[in-house]
């Protein structure tokens, strides 16, 4: 797989690991530093995230992939950007679905490819 292939499985591989609530393959694919802006602008360390994943204060029903854009590669180093609806109750929150837009960076560590950063916002 190439670098832009693997960038891009693994967007995918965490969209679906949300909607199933995948804590291993989370775990495998998120670097240990991994933060996750929220709209609100709440930066969420990676382990509390999956957390809340797992015992379903943020619940992800539904993942339906519109694009994926404005991929880089530089060395180590990686971005998207990917837009998905998702359909989710985050704390607490009626299920609804959101136009939901992740600028995601990546880190190569020991020849293998994790997220390290994701900012979320709508489209």
């Amino acid at each position: 797989m190439t670098d832009k292939e693997e960038i891009i499985h693994l967007y995918r591989l965490e969209n679906q690991a949300m909607v199933n609530q995948d804590i291993t393959t989370l775990n495998r694919i998120l670097a240990p530093t991994m933060q996750l802006q929220h709209m609100t602008g709440y930066v969420q360390p990676k382990l509390e995230w999956i957390d809340q994943i797992q015992n379903g204060e943020m619940k992800y029903y539904s993942s339906l992939e519109d694009s994926i854009k404005d991929i880089k590669i530089t060395d180590d180093r990686a971005s998207l950007t990917g837009q998905n609806q998702v359909k989710a109750s985050i704390w607490g929150s009626a299920i609804g679905t959101w136009r939901l837009q992740m600028k995601m960076e990546f880190t190569k560590i020991a020849g293998q490819w994790l997220i390290a950063n994701q900012i979320a916002s709508t489209y």
